[in-house]
């Protein structure tokens, strides 16, 4: 398959007045190809956002080389602008503006037919709430705004921030629904998110970054095998005698107050039969896969933090250049122009 975005040994630093030069971003890699569902995870600080960030042009890379729908990013990514859709950090907008004018205002501006500011409202289910001014929106609401601007233009490739950020659970719902959608439209998305159960259950493949390098990256259910410690969870009537049985037949079992957890073992007849030939019946036995999170939790030593998921990599950035690097619809701390 043909990769959309590819980056390959990608280095950026800051300087910083608290702690002097901080590298963001060490050697990444990533690749995401067409058609995917990419879910992209590390914890905070980890450089997620740094490495979006100069992958669209937002900040100058030290190092490393990137491409984008096959041309070299950022010194040819004006020319592919138009298929990519992109959300970097909080989304703002002028709260006295209605939804339905401020997609107006983005679709003239891009050359976008005004008809497509009705059909991405309906998209992210703000249709009834489109003339409403976005003072009086939620943060999710604001947030599947958003993503309604990322859509605009029908982009080949969306790269979205914490899209679920703010929303409740039937919100998340929604947007794993319009995630699914699109994906079956042949639109290639690339998610950054902390909530790594809506990751496990929308991506095909992650990619999990830490410390600025990458720390795992393959399908999910490929990631998640590697680390598949056949674990079982036994019930049984007399948990001490099955313990013993089990300890002399060479199985590792750990003791808890309702059950047991044995390990180590590929094949669970080898632990319904040694208890059944000691009259010992079992009557639960579960196999423990590997979720995201305790794989996460492995490879980056950190849980992912609710609280602090919108906040940007803790660096100091460099002042803006004085012209925008690319024209390319990217929400981000900023507002959208009148």
């Amino acid at each position: 398959m043909t990769a959309v975005i590819e980056i390959e040994g990608l280095r950026k630093s800051f300087r910083s007045l608290r702690r002097g030069r901080r590298v963001a971003v060490d050697g990444f890699d990533l690749s995401v190809e067409a058609g995917q569902v990419h879910g992209f995870l590390g914890p905070n600080g980890s450089g997620k956002t740094t490495t979006l960030r100069a992958l669209l042009g937002l900040v100058r890379a030290d190092g490393g080389r990137m491409r984008v729908l096959g041309v070299d990013s950022p010194r040819r990514l004006p020319e592919v602008a138009g298929r990519v859709g992109a959300i970097v950090e909080s989304p703002q907008f002028f709260g006295n503006f209605t939804a339905h004018r401020t997609l107006r205002l983005l679709a003239v501006a891009g050359g976008v037919p005004t008809g497509r500011v009705d059909e991405v409202l309906e998209q992210v289910g703000l249709r009834d709430r489109g003339h409403e001014r976005v003072r009086g929106y939620s943060l999710g609401m604001k947030q599947r705004l958003a993503v309604a601007s990322a859509l605009l233009k029908g982009p080949e490739l969306l790269i979205l921030d914490e899209p679920a950020n703010g929303l409740d659970p039937a919100g998340i719902r929604e947007m794993r629904d319009l995630t699914r959608s699109l994906a079956a439209a042949g639109v290639t998305v690339l998610i950054s998110s902390h909530i790594l159960g809506e990751i496990q259950l929308i991506c095909d493949h992650v990619t999990i970054i830490s410390r600025g390098r990458r720390a795992a990256t393959g399908p999910v259910d490929e990631v998640l095998a590697g680390f598949d410690r056949h674990e079982w969870r036994i019930g049984i009537a007399d948990p001490d005698r099955a313990a013993a049985v089990l300890g002399a037949a060479g199985v590792t079992v750990a003791e808890h107050d309702d059950h047991l957890v044995a390990h180590g073992v590929a094949d669970p007849e080898l632990i319904s039969r040694t208890l059944g030939e000691q009259g010992l019946w079992v009557r639960e036995l579960t196999p423990l896969r590997p979720d995201l999170e305790s794989v996460f939790l492995e490879l980056t030593g950190s849980a992912p933090d609710p609280a602090a998921s919108r906040q940007v990599d803790d660096v100091t950035l460099p002042p803006a250049p004085r012209e925008p690097v690319i024209d390319l619809d990217v929400r981000q701390n900023g507002e959208v122009p009148a």
